[in-house]
């Protein structure tokens, strides 16, 4: 009952070259198929990525903690720290300015 019989699929046919015209069929049957493919090539690349990042994610190397002490950063010779910043002039109002005028 749910199964397609072939005058099911002639009848689909018919109506796609009825809508679409015989010229635009196969264009767009082959557009299809690219991105088919591109969607395919995608999801390879993505899987092949994520392996990748699964093989860099793991250190060549192991680092070790310092030993020791910390020396705390100096200043260099000559530094000044820079000037303070002028006060800035209060807000004023350009409409209460000019209601005082």
């Amino acid at each position: 009952m749910g199964a397609l019989k072939p005058w099911h699929i002639a009848i689909f046919v018919v109506v796609l070259v009825l809508l679409f015209g015989a010229k635009r069929l196969p264009d767009a049957a082959r557009s299809l198929g690219r991105s088919l493919r591109i969607i395919k090539a995608e999801t390879k690349g993505l899987i092949d990525e994520n392996n990748n990042v699964a093989e860099k994610a793991e250190p060549e190397y192991h680092r070790q903690p310092l030993q020791g002490d910390v020396q705390q950063p100096t200043q260099p010779q000559g530094y000044q720290p820079p000037p303070a910043q002028p006060q800035a002039q209060p807000y004023v109002d350009p409409v209460q300015r000019t209601n005082d005028r």
